[in-house]
């Protein structure tokens, strides 16, 4: 069930988060396997008779293989924070799918928003290159990805810094969607997190100005419109827990 609570003594329901958000992203997987699975059958059987055709069928299974991935990301980093910090009323709303009638525009660049609340809010994206290497131009103020072991870098377009940076203000002007007062949505402390997917990474020897410390953890933190952390898949829970830790002790 989604969770209802009060606001200006008016009952509402939250966008579907948490547990009703996985069954959401699950049964999304099994849909898009079941499109890339009738795709890919009808191509080898149409390629059986003529090539072109069977050419045609076999770029639609793309598109919902692209998505199925996008699902599977969301869906074990949910479930990933779910599993360590429910007991600290976490609230994790993925943004694939979301119907409109949520009031939640599905072309929004957010692919997590992660709300522990009065606390701090954690604004994620989750991307992958594929086997490539990140790299940030400093001079640019730019990502830019290459293959591994090559000289030749291409940029990375569009720039998930600039995706990430107008996060904060599109919360407080969706702050009532989460039953939210403009003060909480403007004043509550937030981390903006680019999450490379494995085998994605990001080059190792950055200028050691670019690194901030989080908990015991050296994070690479690039400063481009707001501060926006790089870390890889496997770093997810121990970068929540130090962020999070962080702010328990102010509090």
């Amino acid at each position: 069930m989604s969770t209802v609570i009060q606001q200006n003594q008016t009952d509402f329901t939250l966008p579907i988060h948490n547990e009703e958000a996985l069954k959401q992203l699950r049964k999304e997987i099994e849909l898009v396997s079941g499109e890339a699975l009738m795709a890919g059958t009808a191509a080898a059987v149409v390629g059986t008779f003529i090539n072109p055709a069977a050419l045609l069928l076999l770029l639609g299974v793309y598109p919902p293989l692209i998505r199925g991935e996008k699902s599977v990301r969301l869906e074990k980093t949910t479930a990933l924070l779910l599993q360590h910090f429910a007991d600290q009323e976490v609230q994790v709303f993925p943004f694939q799918g979301v119907d409109r009638s949520q009031g939640i525009s599905q072309d929004n660049p957010i692919d997590l928003f992660v709300r522990f609340p009065k606390q701090t809010h954690l604004f994620i994206s989750i991307r992958s290159k594929g086997d490539r290497e990140v790299v940030y131009n400093e001079a640019r103020e730019i990502l830019q990805v290459r293959k591994k072991d090559k000289a030749g870098l291409t940029t990375w377009n569009p720039c998930p810094l600039l995706e990430l940076a107008g996060y904060e203000k599109w919360l407080d002007k969706n702050r009532a969607l989460f039953g939210m007062s403009s003060r909480e949505a403007q004043k509550t402390p937030s981390a903006k997190i680019l999450v490379l997917w494995h085998p994605t990474r990001a080059i190792e020897n950055h200028n050691p100005s670019l690194y901030s410390e989080v908990g015991n953890v050296k994070i690479l933190a690039l400063r481009r419109k707001g501060t926006t952390f790089v870390i890889q898949q496997e770093e997810i829970l121990s970068f929540v827990q130090a962020w999070l830790t962080r702010y328990q002790q102010i509090k």
